[in-house]
């Protein structure tokens, strides 16, 4: 309820004493929000954070509900990917329709529809937009609920005020009565199917406006008419009236992979009446509940809005809800039907099963558990466990077969209400039968069977010509492929270690330990191998590979892939010469040089951005590599270099991200980095410390229990652990493991501005690693 209606009540219900203190207390809080005093989570929150990429893709304001489907975010001008920069608004999504609302001619072209804007007459929160369309005058505000969106427009008075409804490709358009339209259009490769399904995939809408739109007409191409349907490629709806000043017109949206129909039920269900305030402060109350699952005290109010901003990110991809009302987590991949739902699936794992994943298991671990679920669900339909979308149906993005990871933290830290004999099924056959080469699904190729056979995916040798007609044009990316898949076998031999399958156990740790084999010890570095054996000649660790490092690394060099070995830290340790040696190279990571000009070095290593030294803190590989100093006997290192990380590439303003956020997975690594914690290896339940910048940090788990970390004399300088307890014990290693905060628990660090170089130090309290005999316990 806005301020004005409450206080419609009020004043008819109360005396006049009771009215002034109320107002008292209104402007009292008007003038805290003036101030930039914020009280709720959801107030802190900047979607136009990062809104200026570094190099790359830059992140988009939406509104939504948490993991909703129904995303909504200004359509800025085509070209312009840093969208603060963008100069216009050409539109507002519908599903795949273009939404907009305007004045003057009449037009069959959406561009003639757009509005210059300023974003000092904007506003842009998680929950609710605004924004001046300062070329026609009206104002637009939309808001969300999970399936459904919420427009609403405030006209000029102007005697020819349109509502556009536009489409592209493939597209169909139905006008339904005096108030509704309908509607689909073929997905792109951006809603791909990842399992067979039916048919071609579509994106259905039912749109309902709030007064009859009176003379209207369709257009398809550039043909205006008055049919009531049209199907093709660019085909559209326009209404044409009087509007008088300060008329408001409320738009209502559903949204469906299924059908309009459906689209149209999801709308009811969602938004069963007129009422833009009432739908707002539920999408508000919605997002204070979730973001208020981390209450945090201490910090600048900078550091806050990062934080919220950041949790605010990794709360972000898709969900709907099944018939029974449970949750299945997804990303922008609709991937077929189920009990008259829309249904979805995150099958984006290269990157998000490092942080994201294990954040979202601690607040929210029965949707990890739904989402398995429906994973297991698609290896039913299509045979395969997905690791990441598809590209038209046919072709796998990225690398690894990481859904061994999410299972095997899953099923690590106790969450295992899935059938886990199907999922160890699942992965098993993904990791034995399905091929490794990157962006490729398929059997398994003469390359795969070089990994099984000598423990190590093949790179070309120096001068050859690739003549394996599986590889595409992303090359073999063979050292990552051999790092990240012997991470994956490992994750397979503990779910079977678990599960009582011995053989099974043995043999995916035998293949776990198969980074030793790409490991050279003559440059120190992670290096290829062609298929004969040989090293390949005249590899360079810093420049080495060609374009984005692909014919060997996965978007970046040896540098970082060097340290990718996260389920055995200790025997890369040992591989390297023991900790100081180690240490060495990991200190020489931050500092080292390009080699060339750095925009040279860019230009190769597009995704490196974020950099400290040649440590990339905008792309995924790196994110566990500050934390290894924990590892190696030095953990004040780990506390100053996330300090540092944390304070240099992230920021309040569009330029607030250090790379691409990759669904949320860059801003999970904040959220954890600032609460003081990090799981190196997922698939191991543990975590390893780092240095929390708030004083106090409540993170309520998803059994209502609750896990706090308490940092003592905290700040900016008072950033190295003194001493720790965990849960009334002292703490004398720098990693504690999930089960001692399952079910609650109390971490309490004294804080100092130098560092304790004996805390956490000994060998006995390194965080576990493969090759240990067995994990430690806390001290």
């Amino acid at each position: 309820m806005d301020a004005r209606g409450g206080l419609g009540v009020i004043v008819s219900r109360k005396k006049c004493g009771v009215v002034a203190m109320v107002m008292t207390v209104l402007l009292a809080s008007s003038a805290a929000v003036a101030a930039g005093k914020v009280s709720e989570p959801v107030d802190y929150v900047s979607p136009n954070i990062g809104t200026i990429g570094q190099l790359l893709t830059a992140t988009v304001p939406y509104v939504q509900t948490p993991h909703g489907m129904a995303r909504l975010a200004p359509i800025t001008t085509p070209g312009i990917m840093d969208r603060y920069l963008a100069n216009k608004i050409y539109a507002f999504p519908a599903g795949p329709a273009w939404l907009m609302a305007a004045t003057g001619k009449t037009s069959t072209h959406p561009e003639n529809y757009a509005s210059s804007f300023d974003h000092d007459f904007e506003t842009a929160t998680p929950y609710y937009y605004e924004a001046d369309l300062q070329s026609s005058g009206i104002k637009a505000e939309f808001t969300a609920t999970q399936t459904a969106a919420y427009y609403r427009f405030t006209l000029p008075a102007d005697g020819h005020a349109h509502l556009v409804l536009s489409l592209e490709k493939g597209s169909e358009l139905k006008v339904v009565g005096d108030a509704a339209v309908e509607g689909s259009q073929k997905a792109d490769g951006t809603v791909s199917q990842v399992v067979p399904t039916k048919g071609e995939t579509r994106e259905y809408f039912y749109v309902e406006f709030s007064k009859p739109f009176g003379h209207f007409e369709t257009w398809r191409g550039d043909q205006l008419s008055e049919e009531k349907t049209e199907a093709g490629d660019h085909i559209g709806f326009v209404t044409d009236g009087v509007s008088s000043a300060d008329e408001q017109v409320e738009v209502r949206v559903g949204l469906s992979y299924i059908s309009a129909e459906q689209a149209k039920r999801n709308l009811r269900r969602e938004i069963p009446a007129w009422g833009f305030e009432r739908v707002k402060q539920q999408t508000r109350e919605i997002w204070n509940r979730a973001l208020g699952a981390v209450q945090i005290e201490g910090g600048t109010e900078r550091q806050r809005t990062i934080f919220y901003t950041a949790l605010y990110r990794s709360l972000g991809r898709m969900t709907d809800i099944t018939e029974d009302g449970r949750y299945f987590s997804g990303y922008d991949h609709a991937v077929h039907e189920s009990g008259g739902h829309d249904f979805y699936v995150d099958d984006g794992l290269w990157d998000t099963y490092r942080s994201l994943h294990p954040l979202q298991m601690l607040l929210e671990a029965p949707k990890q558990q739904d989402m398995i679920r429906s994973y297991l669900r698609m290896y039913e339909q299509s045979g395969w466990m997905p690791s990441f979308p598809s590209v038209a149906g046919e072709q796998a993005v990225m690398i690894g077969h990481h859904a061994a990871a999410l299972i095997q933290d899953a099923y690590s830290k106790g969450y295992r209400d899935f059938d886990v004999n199907e999922a160890y099924a699942a992965i098993r056959k993904n990791e034995t039968e399905a091929t490794m080469l990157p962006w490729k699904r398929g059997p398994l190729t003469s390359l795969d069977r070089v990994y099984f056979d000598k423990g190590f995916f093949p790179a070309l040798a120096w001068g050859e010509t690739e003549s394996v007609p599986e590889v595409t044009p992303e090359r073999r990316q063979a050292v990552s492929v051999t790092l990240e898949t012997s991470y994956d076998d490992w994750c397979l031999a503990e779910l079977a270690r678990s599960l009582g399958k011995r053989d099974d156990a043995a043999y995916f740790a035998k293949l776990a330990h198969n980074y030793k084999k790409v490991f050279d010890p003559e440059i120190g570095f992670m290096a290829p191998r062609s298929a004969d054996g040989k090293w390949v000649e005249h590899f360079d660790p810093k420049r080495g590979g060609g374009q984005g490092g692909r014919d060997y690394f996965t978007e970046v060099n040896s540098w970082l892939y060097t340290f990718h070995v996260q389920h055995d830290v200790a025997g890369l340790i040992e591989m390297m010469g023991g900790r100081e040696r180690f240490n060495s190279k990991l200190d020489q990571l931050f500092v080292e040089q390009y080699g060339t000009s750095k925009y040279e070095y860019l230009a190769q290593f597009p995704d490196s951005t974020g950099l400290v030294g040649l440590y990339a803190q905008g792309n995924e590989p790196s994110y566990h590599i500050p934390y290894l100093y924990d590892f190696s006997g030095q953990p004040w290192k780990t506390q100053q270099r996330v300090r540092m990380l944390m304070d240099v590439w992230y920021g309040d303003g569009p330029l607030g991200i250090p790379g691409d956020d990759d669904g949320g997975e860059t801003s999970s690594w904040y959220v954890l980095s600032a609460m003081g914690f990090y799981p190196v290896c997922p698939g191991s339940p543990v975590y390893e410390i780092g240095s929390p910048i708030f004083a106090k940090s409540v993170v309520r788990l998803a059994n209502g229990k609750e896990f706090t970390i308490i940092a003592n004399h905290v700040s900016s300088r008072n950033k190295y652990i003194q001493s720790a307890q965990l849960n009334g014990a002292a703490l004398n290693k720098a990693w504690f493991e999930h089960a001692a905060i399952a079910n609650g628990g109390l971490l309490v660090l004294e804080m100092g501005d130098r560092p304790n170089m004996q805390w956490g130090s000994a060998p006995a309290y390194a965080p576990p690693s493969m090759s240990q005999e067995q994990m430690g316990t806390s001290e």
